[in-house]
């Protein structure tokens, strides 16, 4: 585990030291609580009709995800059944988890430079996935791309669904931030 007594994410500090200032002067601002910043990083696998025949499904997303994330992740329950997809209400389905503070940034930077590059047939991340209030949602089809995952204990692949929250009030200022970290935008 991480000694968070003397330790300081390698993001976390590059935004403090230099992304900070290159923001404010690119957009003007007047004083630093406006400059934009990471708030949280939420991490979602869904299992969906496999979840629905082995209950075991969501258990085992949700350990592939802790280990991922470094920080217990929560099973995801069915809100309402559904008798066309064979769901009741409270059925495991998947598993989340919320990242803040140092592993969030700790997670942004092994993505950025371990598991983005390890996709299969990678051209970088799309630029038009913000939601027009300055957070930034994408997807991976494979989980197995980080490193913490056993590739030969994996009884099964799933899709990554990762948001990324920031306070910018803009796509635009959202985009620039997540350029800084090196997020490899494709457009």
């Amino acid at each position: 585990m991480l000694d968070t007594a003397n330790y300081t994410p390698r993001l976390r500090e590059t935004f403090r030291n230099e992304i900070k200032a290159k923001l404010k002067e690119e957009f003007g601002y007047k004083n630093d609580m406006e400059i934009p910043r990471l708030d949280k990083i939420v991490l979602n696998i869904g299992c969906g009709a496999e979840a629905v025949k082995d209950s075991k499904k969501a258990k085992s997303a949700q350990e592939d995800l802790t280990a991922i994330a470094g920080q217990k992740a929560m099973i995801t329950k069915a809100k309402k059944s559904i008798a066309g997809f064979r769901v009741r209400e409270g059925m495991p389905l998947g598993a989340k988890v919320t990242l803040r503070g140092d592993r969030m940034y700790e997670f942004l930077d092994r993505l950025i430079t371990i598991a983005l590059p390890r996709v299969r047939d990678f051209r970088g991340v799309s630029g038009k996935s913000f939601d027009g209030r300055g957070n930034y949602a994408m997807g991976l089809k494979e989980h197995i791309v980080f490193p913490e995952i056993d590739f030969d204990k994996v009884d099964e692949t799933w899709g990554l669904d990762i948001v990324i929250a920031t306070t910018a009030k803009t796509d635009a200022e959202a985009k620039a931030l997540l350029k800084h970290f090196n997020m490899p935008f494709n457009s």
